[in-house]
């Protein structure tokens, strides 16, 4: 059993990215001794190592690339462009598989720590996906928009002014507009928790190598003694990917308070087993940076009416990954027929849009967790404030959600019912 053409082609691509360039051969340097260059200078400038120390790191970087790391990614690229052929051209779900139906059902188990069915899963779908249309159509009624709601994503989707320019010069606006966001968020974090982070937060752009257009946005974690920030990642190779309207929302899910909160407190909690502090349950992890992006609007994000149409673009690209996560794989949707529907729903980038459904085809059940993850914390959250009343204090709520690590949420709704009954 392979995975369709397109991920052969992915790996190829890739994998060719890094093994191009010195000291391999040709002009500009290869992305890896790029970075080997920068840190032994940095190291040097700290006076960590002298001038010989640092000839003979680079020396010894250069000399371990092409004696182990070339040949070993041309291995891979030889096996990976023979085997080529036997790959299907036409992606399939895993339902048209050996036992699919069974793997299928493994696999969403396995993402959303619950025993939800595809069918209960697709259902919760179609009914999110009306709920934030109906959401969609008021904000489009505040900034007088004449048209369909369709009408009104195909303007999102191609008006100019939601873009900045395809440039060095609107690839850094791009940056720094995040920056600026997630400043007024971190200045805010304080009145909504107690746990707060010790490794710092970067952005920046996704290296040329493995830069896509449309892929999604990515965080990568720090430390957890907090010596390396964490990094929010964006794919800027093409601005007519990056809206503007959903500049916001994507930062704070990445950043502050979604993934890089979670994750480096998690990282930095004392007292339990470390597995517990590295643990990765996807409902949890990702059901958290989604929720974050509606706390967000509490704590004072989306003053503009179109980067709140965003935040609701975000939850439903969310509404739509457990509709068609589970059609492709239960259901036997096409790659067409996703594509088509995401398209008619959504005002998301058409280039992004085949990216995600790529994904879904070759990760059965993960887009599920976020959505499902989400409901189940403000399921929480809501069962809470009723039994509290008075009572109820949103930094313990979240210092209670993020202080015992990330967890499947049948022990994430035991461990708020704990701090219910203590309060």
């Amino acid at each position: 059993m392979r995975p369709p053409r397109f991920s052969y082609e992915g790996v190829i691509a890739q994998s060719r990215g890094l093994v191009t360039g010195m000291p391999f051969g040709g002009q500009a340097d290869a992305p890896v001794w790029a970075d080997a260059k920068t840190k032994i200078a940095g190291l040097q400038k700290a006076g960590r190592i002298d001038a010989a120390e640092a000839e003979r790191l680079q020396a010894a970087a250069r000399q371990a690339l092409l004696d182990k790391f070339k040949p070993s990614y041309d291995a891979l690229l030889a096996w990976f462009e023979q085997d080529m052929k036997n790959t299907d051209t036409q992606a399939r779900g895993v339902g048209a598989l050996p036992q699919g139906a069974a793997f299928y059902k493994e696999r969403l188990a396995d993402s959303t720590t619950t025993d939800m069915t595809a069918d209960q899963i697709h259902g919760l779908g179609l009914k999110e996906v009306a709920r934030i249309h109906a959401e969609m159509e008021a904000v489009k009624k505040e900034v007088g928009f004449k048209g369909t709601l369709q009408e009104f994503f195909t303007f999102m989707r191609e008006d100019p002014q939601f873009f900045f320019p395809n440039t060095d010069q609107g690839r850094e606006g791009y940056l720094q507009a995040a920056r600026d966001h997630l400043a007024l968020i971190k200045a805010r974090l304080p009145e909504y928790f107690g746990l707060l982070p010790k490794a710092d937060l970067e952005v920046k752009r996704v290296e040329p190598f493995r830069e896509q257009a449309g892929a999604a946005q990515h965080y990568s974690a720090g430390t957890p003694d907090g010596s390396r920030s964490g990094v929010y990642y964006a794919h800027l190779i093409d601005m007519k990917a990056m809206p503007k309207h959903q500049l916001e929302v994507i930062a704070y899910h990445e950043g502050n308070p979604g993934h890089h909160m979670q994750i480096s407190i998690a990282q930095e909690l004392k007292g339990l087993p470390t597995f517990r502090t590295q643990a990765g349950f996807t409902a949890y992890v990702e059901g958290w940076a989604l929720y974050s992006e509606r706390l967000a609007k509490e704590m004072g994000a989306y003053k503009d009416p179109y980067s709140e149409f965003g935040r609701l673009s975000s939850e439903l690209w969310r509404a739509i990954r457990l509709v068609l996560d589970t059609g492709i794989h239960s259901k036997g949707w096409t790659e067409k027929q996703s594509v088509d529907y995401f398209i008619a729903n959504s005002p998301s980038a058409e280039g992004a849009i085949r990216s995600e459904v790529q994904r879904y085809i070759v990760w059965p059940g993960q887009a599920t967790a976020y959505k499902v993850g989400m409901q189940k914390i403000l399921a929480l959250r809501e069962k809470a404030t009723k039994a509290l009343g008075s009572k109820f204090d949103i930094k313990g709520f979240h210092d209670t959600v993020l202080g015992g690590g990330a967890l499947p949420l049948t022990l994430l709704e035991r461990r708020v019912d704990g701090w219910i009954a203590s309060r």
